[in-house]
């Protein structure tokens, strides 16, 4: 199997399975090494390596002004027609989000339309969606999505979830029925070449609470824009892992793209760029006494905002050394994830990995800051592409739906690209 492999890329049907049945047995499990010792995997393996190699790819913009009652041709001669890009055709409107499962999905949904700031994007680069989770309500996110923006779409699966989710989402009312995580790309115009490439776990994923088969992957596609063909890539790097195991991640992807024709190229989502090594508890831990030496007040200012200073600068360095500007297209300095002491979802959801006896520290801490603390996890990065001339990479927060309930946990990124013609 290629990562181009024409037979992993197609409908939703890819995505049918009948694992869920196996899920009781698989919890039992301590381990990915034991499980994979077992006859139960052995037995399932094909399948599930099926869904976790599998992109799920259609074409579902359709031109302004055409009919609902098209043909089969015509609606096709439709999308070879897209609608003009709300920037002029010259100029690349691109928006990164990690939405959090798709969980306030009506929300999302009316932002996307409607905010200022997130409507009439050529390109989403989205992390975080559900195919068939209970606490998403069972939604296939990227599809709906992309019928109710009119936009064509890409989703890749990530995990195959054994159970509801972690923290608040493990008392979700309902069961799962695809059970299925992933991340995705959205773009007006034609995508060509769509493939993902797996980043290796940074932890076992059947060791703790939460269980899941699979891993992380970065999802690639060429896209025909009328200012010209770039390639776009939507990744989600490892939360649970160290610092040199994101790095790593990067590097994977960096060395996927020279094997590819040279385009420009447009790298984003979310990064997790915490500062912390949060492979397990302990390592978490010793990294939160460590800030404190360094003082709270000095990290919460100098260093979550901004991880390429110090913790994170290896991953940033080598990004430039391979010829991607990160300083230009990003808000740097400018937190996208909010932690506040009173969020008790947040702090539940902490409890899953954190012991007890740590939170009259972190509380302490971010009280030395006020209460609330934020870091930057989410980012661009391109090649041969700039900013368009009059604008400025963003940082959009207090996205929240009618109800003031938030859209997600992250803020969103968006960015006006060009791009870079040779002589440039």
């Amino acid at each position: 199997m290629t990562a181009n492999d024409a037979r992993y890329t197609g409908p939703p049907s890819i995505l049918d399975h009948d694992l869920n049945r196996h899920f009781p047995e698989l919890l039992k499990f301590e381990s990915t090494p034991e499980m994979e010792r077992s006859e139960l995997y052995r037995q399932i393996r094909p399948e599930v390596e099926k869904i976790l190699n599998a992109v799920v790819s259609e074409p579902l913009a359709v031109a302004s002004g055409s009919s609902s009652t098209s043909s089969p041709k015509e609606a096709a001669d439709d999308r070879i027609q897209p609608p003009a890009t709300g920037g002029g055709p010259e100029k690349i409107r691109a928006l990164a989000w990690n939405i959090e499962r798709g969980n306030r999905f009506e929300g999302i949904v009316d932002a996307l339309k409607n905010h200022e700031k997130l409507k009439d994007k050529d390109l989403l680069l989205l992390t975080e969606l559900d195919y068939g989770m209970a606490r998403s309500k069972n939604r296939f996110i990227a599809q709906e999505l992309a019928r109710e923006l009119n936009l064509n779409y890409a989703f890749a699966p990530v995990y195959v979830a054994l159970q509801k989710g972690s923290g608040v989402e493990s008392e979700m009312e309902g069961d799962n029925t695809r059970s299925i995580h992933g991340l995705a790309m959205f773009s007006r115009f034609p995508m060509k070449n769509v493939h993902a490439v797996p980043l290796p776990n940074g932890k076992d994923k059947m060791w703790g609470k939460e269980k899941r088969l699979g891993y992380l992957r970065a999802l690639f596609a060429d896209i025909e824009h009328p200012a010209g063909t770039f390639r776009a890539v939507t990744i989600h790097l490892d939360a649970h892992c160290s610092r040199a195991h994101r790095q790593k991640q990067i590097k994977i992807v960096l060395d996927h793209l020279d094997t590819l024709p040279k385009l420009p190229t447009l790298i984003g989502g979310d990064w997790n760029t915490t500062t912390f090594n949060s492979q397990n508890a302990t390592r978490a831990i010793l990294g939160y006494w460590r800030r404190v030496f360094m003082g709270p007040k000095n990290v919460a200012k100098n260093h979550l905002p901004n991880p390429e200073r110090y913790f994170e600068r290896n991953l940033f360095n080598l990004l430039e050394q391979r010829g991607y500007d990160y300083r230009s297209l990003n808000e740097v300095g400018v937190g996208t994830l909010h932690y506040h002491i009173e969020s008790i979802e947040k702090n539940t959801n902490l409890r899953d990995w954190v012991p007890e006896w740590c939170f009259p520290f972190i509380f302490w801490a971010a009280g030395r800051v006020g209460g609330s603390v934020s870091g930057r996890l989410d980012w661009f990065a391109g090649r041969d592409v700039a900013i368009a001339a009059g604008t400025t990479p963003q940082t959009i927060g207090n996205l929240t739906d009618s109800e003031g309930v938030p859209l997600s946990d992250h803020d969103a990124i968006a960015v006006d690209l060009r791009i870079l013609k040779a002589t440039e």
